[in-house]
């Protein structure tokens, strides 16, 4: 679905990824990242999170906490990641950027409690008065005290299967006083996910019944006396939902895919954000008529419904219709060994490039990831390779 906006808005990304690959700088299983495309989306997003007077932490989980994204993301004005898990934080902080926020989506573990406090992170989430108290414990041994915001959840609210919990919303003001009174620690607002989501149906994305929730939180809290209290209301964040958000009372928002223009709403709209990342991969062999290209980063969104998967197979740069092969991604059930292109016109040889455009989450695959520099202007510079831990991988071996 991604690779449509890519051959029209950053044809340049799928014809650097082939001349790459075709000439062994680029291992196949490898999401290739536009640098300056990146570096540009986090101008865009900075600039409405200014004129709005948001705060903007970087989700880099997508990218595989790769550090020449957090580089080129630093470069573009946006300089704190929020952490979904300790891997984030560590990769992150390895990266140079600071730790605007973590324990939300992903809470602490206790034994990395003192871990999380070490990094002084701006904000802690927590989902309950255990996990408060082992911050302000953690916190306190560090010499802090540490700002905390309160995941909350209401009836009605929407989250995904697994992601579950928080504090009971309707009791916000005594949980704002029971984290205050945490020694190391302070209530500083609320969070909650997604605020935001696409809708299959209408194609566009839509306010969940999780930020009205916040609105009356934050209400509730206000007319119990407090004041400046933060509001993290994360998903599905490009420069075009800023504004909605703030609002909506937001005092912070966590783009993602909006910083490689891969939202749902990318796809489907020519929003702001250029797309940004393309996934290799090489033919492997062939099995009743069919080939194989390499797996490891095959990863369909369950957000959307099924499509037709594509891709560009090819040994030459391009990005011509001619070159366009239907692709069948195995189930979940099967392992991501690989993909199977059914090309009959294309006619692939072994070895030949395979470039998809997806919506990734590459810190769930085993794909390694590269960021380049010089798509648009030049000249072209690939930077170190690494796995979805951000950890540079030789390449060659």
């Amino acid at each position: 679905m991604f690779l449509e906006p890519l051959r029209r808005r950053n044809p340049r990304l799928i014809e650097t990824a082939i001349e790459l690959h075709q000439t062994g700088r680029l291992p196949a299983n490898t999401y290739l990242i536009d640098l300056d495309a990146a570096e540009a989306n986090a101008r865009l997003i900075r600039a409405a999170a200014d004129r709005a007077g948001v705060k903007v932490f970087a989700m880099t989980k997508q990218m595989g906490r790769n550090a020449a994204l957090c580089a080129a993301l630093m470069r573009g004005g946006i300089d704190k990641a929020v952490a979904v898990d300790m891997a984030c934080v560590r990769a992150c902080s390895r990266a140079g950027m600071a730790i605007g926020h973590l324990g939300h989506l992903v809470q602490v573990p206790h034994a990395e409690a003192g871990a999380a406090a070490s990094v002084a992170p701006e904000y802690w989430t927590v989902f309950n008065q255990e996990k408060a108290e082992e911050a302000g414990r953690a916190s306190k041994a560090a010499g802090r005290r540490q700002a905390l915001l309160a995941r909350i959840q209401a009836p009605g609210d929407t989250f995904y299967l697994g992601h579950e919990g928080g504090f009971d919303a309707a009791q916000v003001v005594s949980v704002a006083a029971a984290l205050d009174a945490i020694e190391g620690a302070r209530f500083a607002g609320i969070t909650t996910f997604p605020a935001l989501l696409f809708d299959a149906q209408s194609r566009a994305i839509k306010p969940t019944p999780n930020l009205l929730t916040l609105e009356r939180a934050a209400s509730a809290l206000a007319k119990a006396g407090r004041r400046s209290i933060e509001i993290n209301a994360p998903g599905t964040t490009s420069s075009t939902v800023v504004d909605a958000l703030a609002r909506a009372g937001a005092t912070q928002i966590e783009p993602g895919h909006g910083l490689t223009g891969t939202t749902p709403l990318h796809a489907l709209e020519e929003l702001p954000e250029t797309p940004a990342v393309a996934y290799v991969s090489e033919v492997s062999h062939f099995a009743g008529g069919r080939a194989y290209c390499f797996g490891g980063g095959l990863y369909i969104d369950p957000i959307f419904p099924p499509y037709e998967v594509k891709a560009i197979v090819s040994c030459e740069p391009t990005v011509q219709a001619s070159a366009l092969a239907s692709v069948e991604i195995p189930p979940p059930s099967a392992i991501d060994y690989y993909g199977i292109i059914d090309a009959p016109l294309v006619r692939p040889r072994v070895g030949d490039t395979v470039v998809f455009g997806f919506r990734p989450q590459a810190f769930v695959t085993r794909a390694l990831l590269a960021g380049v520099r010089g798509i648009a202007s030049g000249p072209i510079s690939l930077e170190a390779i690494a796995d979805g831990f951000g950890h540079p991988v030789d390449w060659p071996i």
